[in-house]
């Protein structure tokens, strides 16, 4: 058999896969390897763009870390400061609530004062008032402020119209009346008599002095009957003889008796330099009398007085008509003193001590 085809065989027949030839062969490795190389050169950019995005990414990531680090030891720095300041304020609203509660607990004491009743606090308020208007009426010697305290309080009592004071409203009354009675002192009055008493003491006679003055009229009534001698030249003989005769009976019976009183002889002792100091010692007593008034003192200025009294009757001229006005001035003065004294409110007091005991 033959290896050639008969020609309707060879006609007919499909033809032969082409055997690649070698330059063939050659060509498609190469356009493999451009495809390949093309594909990593692809791959690559795309690799590299994503390389550089990551790198981009991490690199913002890393910017973003380093502000956020940053940022957060900032809000640490914050936060730190923010405890300081909030242990602060914590340290003073504990102080605060410290004070606080004292302040609560003063008020609170403070309420338990004021939650006593209205009629003890009336009461305290009354009782402070009047003691208060008596020593002012014991300053000026008016009853005048002790009038209108007790006035005033009677009112605020009779407003407050409570059953159990009424103890107290009438021991006001009573008082009241018992002042509205009562003599007022006339303070002024007394210091000016009491003045003039000083001013009179330079006039007054000294018993010392009447004595030495009779004595000076009896030497002078002596010396007289030569004066009448020499007057009497031109009368009758038997007229002067006459006269003479009764002058001389008249001067010796004068002279052989006299009659006086000594009440107190140590008065007729007195040195005439002595009475300037026995003035002086009466002005004294009247002066501390004067200042013993001043402070209402009325026992020590009686007994000043009544010093006085006793001195002007023991070193004074009784019949003088000067040392007596003297003496009875110093008794007015003394028996107004006496009435001079400020009424004491004892009632209304222990009425209101009652009270405020709650009997």
């Amino acid at each position: 058999m033959s290896n050639e085809s008969p020609p309707e065989l060879t006609a007919s027949a499909p033809p032969a896969p082409r055997t690649p030839t070698p330059a063939s062969g050659s060509g498609a490795a190469l356009f493999t390897l451009s495809v390949i190389s093309i594909a990593a050169l692809v791959g690559s950019a795309l690799l590299w763009q994503r390389l550089s995005s990551i790198q981009e990414q991490l690199a913002r990531q890393t910017a973003d870390s380093g502000a956020q680090a940053i940022e957060a030891r900032a809000l640490a720095q914050q936060a730190q400061d923010l405890a300081r300041d909030t242990a602060a304020r914590l340290a003073v609203a504990e102080a605060r609530v410290g004070e606080v509660a004292l302040q609560r607990s003063q008020l609170e004491e403070l309420m338990q004062s004021l939650s006593r009743s209205r009629d003890e606090n009336l009461v305290v308020d009354i009782d402070a008032g009047l003691r208060l208007a008596q020593q002012q009426a014991q300053l000026t010697g008016s009853l005048q402020p002790l009038v209108a305290a007790l006035r005033s309080a009677s009112q605020r009592i009779e407003r407050a119209a409570q059953p159990r004071l009424a103890p107290v409203q009438r021991a006001m009354g009573q008082d009241l009346e018992r002042l509205e009675h009562a003599s007022v002192t006339d303070t002024a009055g007394l210091l000016g008599r009491l003045d003039d008493l000083v001013r009179q003491v330079d006039d007054l006679p000294l018993v010392s002095g009447v004595a030495q003055a009779a004595a000076m009229r009896h030497q002078a009534g002596n010396g007289q009957p030569a004066a009448a001698a020499a007057a009497a030249a031109s009368e009758p003989r038997w007229q002067a003889a006459l006269r003479r005769t009764w002058e001389g009976v008249r001067d010796e019976t004068r002279g052989l008796v006299r009659v006086s009183r000594i009440d107190h002889p140590d008065a007729m002792l007195l040195a005439p330099d002595q009475a300037f100091f026995l003035r002086e010692n009466l002005k004294l007593k009247l002066l501390n009398a004067r200042l013993a008034l001043l402070a209402r003192r009325m026992d020590s200025a009686r007994t000043d007085l009544a010093a006085a009294t006793a001195a002007l009757n023991k070193y004074f001229d009784p019949a003088s008509r000067r040392t007596q006005n003297a003496a009875t001035a110093l008794q007015q003065l003394q028996s107004h003193m006496k009435a001079a004294e400020t009424p004491q409110l004892d009632d209304t007091f222990a009425a209101l001590a009652t009270a405020a005991a709650g009997r």
